[in-house]
């Protein structure tokens, strides 16, 4: 089953997370997971360009020490790091001292200021670690883009339904995503929406 947009239970489980923006402006803010990817990022950052739409970017650690020149594209474009873990682990499958070393790992190359789970899993432990340190940033909208089966034209029509006020937005920064063949049109639909496109600083702003 398909969950769009975070239900009640995870909420109140990640109590003190950020899942949306309280506004009543139509502001929207996009994020991408994963990255960065040699083939995606850049075409990514070229849209944003194109748009003059600043995002943040939960960048894989594993990825982010592999492609430091990338992560640096990122930084000079005025866009935010946020940090996704070393190795993508799942927190419901993995012990809680190991998800914590995982994250540190991964801080040296991405963030040690804002953090988002991989899958969106977290024990309840975890986040009651992970929270004295970091800005821990889920999402309001999920149009799962990554999933090949799901189809972009879906992911797309998703991204248009459900889009509201203070909407954080995930994508994912990968070659496999279609985010890059949706996003363009995407943001000419929002904004023609009367939305803008404003950088999710949780650490600035919250």
């Amino acid at each position: 089953m398909r969950l769009f947009r975070p239900g009640f239970f995870a909420r109140w489980l990640y109590h003190g997370a950020i899942f949306r923006i309280r506004t009543t402006k139509k502001v929207l803010y996009l994020t991408f997971d994963d990255g960065p990817d040699p083939i995606s990022t850049p075409w990514l950052l070229d849209i944003l360009d194109k748009y003059c739409i600043k995002a943040l970017f939960f960048c894989d650690g594993r990825a982010a020490e592999r492609y430091p020149g990338l992560m640096d594209k990122i930084r000079n474009r005025d866009h935010l790091i946020g940090n996704h873990g070393y190795c993508h682990l799942n927190g419901w499958l993995t012990e809680s001292d190991q998800y914590i070393n995982d994250v540190a790992r991964a801080s040296g190359y991405t963030s040690d200021k804002i953090f988002r789970p991989p899958f969106g899993r977290l024990s309840f432990n975890q986040k009651k670690r992970l929270i004295k340190s970091y800005k821990i940033v889920f999402w309001d909208i999920m149009p799962y883009d990554f999933d090949n089966s799901f189809r972009g034209k879906n992911s797309l029509r998703i991204l248009k339904n459900k889009i509201r006020p203070g909407s954080i937005i995930v994508l994912h920064d990968t070659v496999s995503s279609c985010a890059n063949a949706i996003l363009e049109e995407f943001i000419m639909f929002a904004e023609k929406e009367g939305y803008q496109f404003d950088l999710l600083d949780v650490v600035r702003n919250t």
